[in-house]
């Protein structure tokens, strides 16, 4: 993976039991310096691995729309071409 992201319980939850994607409100630190389109690791708060998956959005990018809504991404970035970080069909549960 070219980066990681670190996500809440919630976020955990919603990816691994109900095969969600991946939103910006759930991510709560975003590593390394990764690009659209990389492979990245998802971990939990204990930095479990528990998703890997292709991004949307740069390691930037991540790091200013962490813990946003999807609907601020636009105000946030000057525009918004995706609401997930990860889409599901981007994302396998470890």
């Amino acid at each position: 993976p070219a980066g990681y992201l670190v996500v809440d319980d919630g976020a955990a939850r919603a990816l691994v039991e109900k095969g969600s994607s991946l939103l910006p409100v759930g991510i709560v630190e975003v590593g390394g310096d990764f690009r659209r389109g990389d492979a990245v690791s998802v971990r939990d708060l204990d930095g479990k691995e528990v998703a890997r998956g292709l991004v949307n959005f740069s390691a930037q990018e991540a790091r200013k729309i962490r813990r946003k809504k999807s609907a601020e991404i636009e105000s946030v970035l000057g525009s918004r071409q995706f609401d997930e970080v990860i889409h599901r069909d981007n994302l396998v549960v470890l």
